[in-house]
C-alpha cells in the first residue's frame, strides 16, 4: 500500500507576481515590491547624468510604475502603512525624474508630472473596472459583482436607486471585505453623481475621474 505525499503548507505563494501570505494582508507583497523598485530606482540614478529627461520618464514609467500599478487592485483597503511604503516608492521615483528633494513637500510634485497617489491610483483602477463592469466591458463574473441597486428587489424604492449606486455586499470576514465584491461597488458609490451617469464614455470618465482623485488627495 503506497503512502501518501505529505504535502508542506506555504506561509507565503506567488500568483502571477502577487505574493499572497496567509493572512492576505499583503505585507509579503509589498515588500517584495519595494525591494524590486528600489533595485532598478539604484541603478536608474546611477546612470541618470547619462539619460534626457524624457528618457528618465519612459525609463520610470517602464520599471517603477508599471510595477506599482500591477494589479493594484489587490491592494485595496489594506493598511495604511503599507501604502505608505509604496507612496516612499513613488515619491523617490519622482524626485530622480523631476531633481525635488526628498525633504520637499510632494503633493505637488507628483501633480506637476500627473502621477496620482499610490491610494488614489488603487482608487482609479477599481472605479475604472467597475465603469467598465456596467457598460459589459469587463468578464461577465465580474459583471455580477456589480449589480445596480435599481434592479435589486428591495432597493428600487431607495434614494440610492435613482443615484446609479451599486449593491455593497456584505461579507463575513475582513478578507473578504478587501475583493472586488466589496470595493468595486464601494468606490463607485463614493463618486460624485456626475460621474455615475448613464451616458458618459469611458474616455470622459477616466479623465474626470483623474481630476477628481486629484483635487481629493
Amino acid at each position: 500500500m503506497r503512502s501518501l505525499a505529505i504535502v508542506p503548507l506555504s506561509a507565503v505563494v506567488n500568483d502571477l507576481g502577487v505574493q499572497l501570505d496567509s493572512q492576505l494582508t499583503m505585507a509579503d507583497h509589498v515588500v517584495v515590491l519595494s525591494r524590486s523598485c528600489f533595485f532598478y530606482l539604484r541603478q536608474l540614478r546611477s546612470i541618470k547624468q547619462a539619460l534626457t529627461p524624457d528618457a528618465t520618464r519612459a525609463l520610470i514609467h517602464a520599471f517603477i510604475r508599471s510595477q506599482l500599478d500591477y494589479c493594484n487592485s489587490v491592494l485595496a483597503d489594506v493598511s495604511n502603512q503599507l501604502l505608505q511604503k509604496l507612496q516612499v516608492v513613488q515619491n523617490t521615483a519622482a524626485c530622480l525624474v523631476t531633481g525635488a528633494k526628498r525633504c520637499e513637500r510632494m503633493t505637488p510634485v507628483l501633480r506637476e508630472l500627473h502621477w496620482l497617489p499610490v491610494r488614489q491610483r488603487i482608487m482609479f483602477k477599481t472605479a475604472v473596472l467597475a465603469y467598465k463592469c456596467q457598460h459589459g466591458a469587463a468578464p461577465q463574473y465580474l459583471q455580477s459583482y456589480c449589480e445596480s441597486t435599481s434592479t435589486c428587489t428591495g432597493c428600487r424604492h431607495l434614494r440610492s436607486s435613482q443615484m446609479r449606486q451599486l449593491v455593497v455586499r456584505r461579507m463575513r470576514t475582513k478578507y473578504g471585505d478587501c475583493s472586488f465584491t466589496v470595493q468595486g461597488p464601494r468606490v463607485w458609490n463614493s463618486l460624485p453623481v456626475e460621474l455615475r451617469a448613464a451616458d458618459i464614455s469611458q474616455t470622459v470618465f477616466r479623465n474626470k475621474l483623474k481630476t477628481y482623485l486629484f483635487d481629493i488627495t
